[in-house]
C-alpha cells in the first residue's frame, strides 16, 4: 500500500511521461507525400492463399479498405471451394478465385503472395511463391519444423526473392517504447529477462477448438503462439537465441476434461460445460466456416476436450542468448485473464511492464512501463492504447509494408532470418521436452546464432 501511495504521488506530481515518440512514424507531411506518390505508382498485384478469418480480415478486407490505392488483388486461393468464394465476398475483392494454387500463380502472375494457410503448409506456398517469381508475406510462424525452415532459407537464396514475416507485436507503441529504452541504455547492460504470458479461457481455449490443437498442424503453441513472444525477445535483446531447455504438459484441456464431444453443436453437455461456444451466433464465422463444412469437414467449434489434442497447455523454458542474456519464459493457456508480465534486468536497473488484454480492472486508457534505476526513484511511462489490433501494431505494420518510403526507425521489419529464429526457439523447446535435454539452436539448420542480431530492411 505504501508503494502504491508513493506511485500515485509520483504520478500526480510529474504527470508521468508519455510515449509520444512512438505514435505512427508517418508524420502528416510524410503521409501527404506518400498519398501523392500513390497517384503515380503502378499498383502491386497481390495473390492471397488461405481465406480463413485471418486471411479475409487482416490481409483481405483491411487491404481493400485502406490500401487499394497501392495494391490490387489478382487472385484468391483456398482448398475449400466454398470458403474461397465466401472469402471473396467478405474481402470485397473482384478477382478470380482458385482451389488450385499452381494455376492461380500461373494465370495471375502476382508480384506479391500473402500466405495465411495452416502453419504446417506455410513452407509449401512460400517456396512455390518464391519460385514463381513473387515476393512473399507470410503470417507467423514461418513454419513448424527445422527441415521446413531450411527448405525456405534455401529457396529464398536460390530465387533471390524475399519473404517477410508479419510480426505485428513489434509495432505496438508500448513494445516499441521498451525497445527504445533498452537501446538508450536506460538500465545499463541487459543481463536477463523474465517473460510470462497468460492466455485466458476464451482466447486460450480457442486454440484447442481449431486445427491448432494438433502439433502436426500448428507445431504446438511453442511455435504457433510463442514464436510471437520469441521474436519480441530476439528484437528487444538484439541477439540470437543459442540454446533452449524446456518443460511442458497438457494438464487442462484435451483428455483432462469432464465433458467431451466432437464439437459444440453436437454436444449433450452445452448447459453444463463452461467452454460451450455457440458458433451460430457469430455471423462471420457461420458464413466462413459452418456454411462451408460440407466441402472439407472442418469444424471451427471443435470440443476443447477432444482426445486427439496433443499440444501442451502449460510451458516453461530457459533460453540462453549468444550475447549472454538469460531468459525465463512461460506460457499458460487456461488463465482467468489474458496478458503478460515482463521484466528486464540490467547492470544499472530494471524495466517492468504488465499488459492485461482482457477483463480490464480500471478505466485507464494507457499501458505503463516502470523504469527503476539503481539508487534512484522509479519512472512511470504511460503509453496510450493503440487504435488498431495487437496493441496498435496492425495498422503500423501494414503502413510500413504497403505505403512507399515508410521509415523503419525501430528495426521492426522482420525477414526470414527473424522468422526462422523465432520459430526455431519453439522447435528447440519442443525437441528439448522430447529428449529431456537442452537443444543447441545451431544444430537445427545452417543458421548460426550471432551475438548482435542481423538487420535487413526488405
Amino acid at each position: 500500500m505504501k508503494d502504491q501511495m508513493s506511485r500515485r504521488s509520483f504520478l500526480a506530481a510529474s504527470g508521468a511521461i508519455a510515449g509520444t515518440t512512438l505514435l505512427n512514424p508517418l508524420s502528416e507531411a510524410k503521409a501527404e507525400t506518400v498519398s501523392s506518390q500513390a497517384k503515380t505508382l503502378e499498383k502491386i498485384r497481390v495473390a492471397l492463399v488461405g481465406t480463413g478469418s485471418r486471411g479475409c480480415s487482416m490481409w483481405g478486407s483491411s487491404l481493400v479498405k485502406d490500401y487499394s490505392a497501392y495494391i490490387e488483388f489478382a487472385g484468391l486461393c483456398d482448398k475449400n471451394q466454398g470458403r474461397v468464394e465466401t472469402g471473396k465476398r467478405l474481402i470485397g475483392a473482384s478477382c478470380p478465385t482458385y482451389t488450385d494454387f499452381e494455376k492461380m500463380m500461373r494465370e495471375t502472375k502476382p508480384a506479391l503472395l500473402i500466405v495465411t494457410t495452416m502453419d504446417a503448409t506455410h513452407h509449401e506456398f512460400i517456396i512455390r511463391g518464391l519460385e514463381s517469381g513473387a515476393d512473399v508475406i507470410t503470417e507467423k510462424p514461418l513454419t513448424t519444423d527445422e527441415k521446413k525452415v531450411q527448405a525456405i532459407l534455401d529457396a529464398e537464396k536460390k530465387t533471390g526473392k524475399n519473404c517477410r514475416i508479419t510480426f505485428n507485436y513489434r509495432y505496438s507503441p508500448h513494445r516499441a517504447k521498451i525497445w527504445e529504452l533498452l537501446k538508450a541504455g536506460e538500465i545499463g547492460e541487459l543481463t536477463s529477462v523474465d517473460f510470462h504470458w497468460y492466455l485466458d479461457t476464451s482466447h486460450g481455449a480457442d486454440y484447442f477448438r481449431r486445427w491448432h490443437r494438433l502439433t502436426e498442424c500448428s507445431g504446438s503453441l511453442w511455435v504457433h503462439k510463442a514464436s510471437h513472444h520469441f521474436d519480441l525477445l530476439n528484437w528487444w535483446i538484439d541477439s540470437d537465441p543459442e540454446s533452449v531447455y524446456a518443460l511442458g504438459n497438457l494438464n487442462f484441456y484435451g483428455k483432462n476434461g469432464k465433458y467431451r464431444a466432437e464439437n459444440c453443436r453436437s454436444c449433450r453437455h452445452t448447459n453444463e460445460c463452461k467452454f460451450y461456444f455457440d458458433i451460430m451466433k457469430d455471423s462471420y464465422y457461420k458464413q466462413l466456416y459452418v456454411d462451408n463444412e460440407k466441402y472439407d469437414g472442418y469444424l471451427r467449434d471443435g470440443c476443447v476436450f477432444r482426445n486427439d489434442i496433443n499440444i501442451f497447455d502449460k510451458m516453461a523454458a530457459t533460453i540462453r542468448y549468444k550475447n549472454g542474456v538469460q531468459v525465463s519464459y512461460s506460457l499458460t493457456a487456461y488463465s482467468p485473464y489474458e496478458g503478460y508480465r515482463i521484466a528486464f534486468n540490467g547492470t544499472k536497473g530494471r524495466i517492468d511492464a504488465w499488459i492485461q488484454e482482457s477483463h480490464p480492472v480500471s478505466d485507464v486508457n494507457y499501458d505503463e512501463i516502470v523504469v527503476a534505476r539503481n539508487f534512484s526513484k522509479r519512472e512511470y511511462i504511460q503509453i496510450p492504447f493503440g487504435t488498431s489490433g495487437h496493441g496498435g501494431g496492425d495498422k503500423l505494420l501494414k503502413d510500413q509494408i504497403f505505403l512507399p518510403g515508410t521509415p523503419d526507425p525501430f528495426k521492426q521489419c522482420a525477414d526470414t532470418r527473424d522468422g526462422a529464429f523465432a520459430c526455431l526457439t519453439g522447435i528447440a523447446a519442443r525437441n528439448s521436452i522430447a529428449s529431456g535435454k537442452p537443444v543447441d539452436i545451431a544444430s537445427l539448420t545452417t543458421l548460426q546464432p550471432q551475438a548482435v542480431k542481423e538487420y535487413r530492411r526488405i
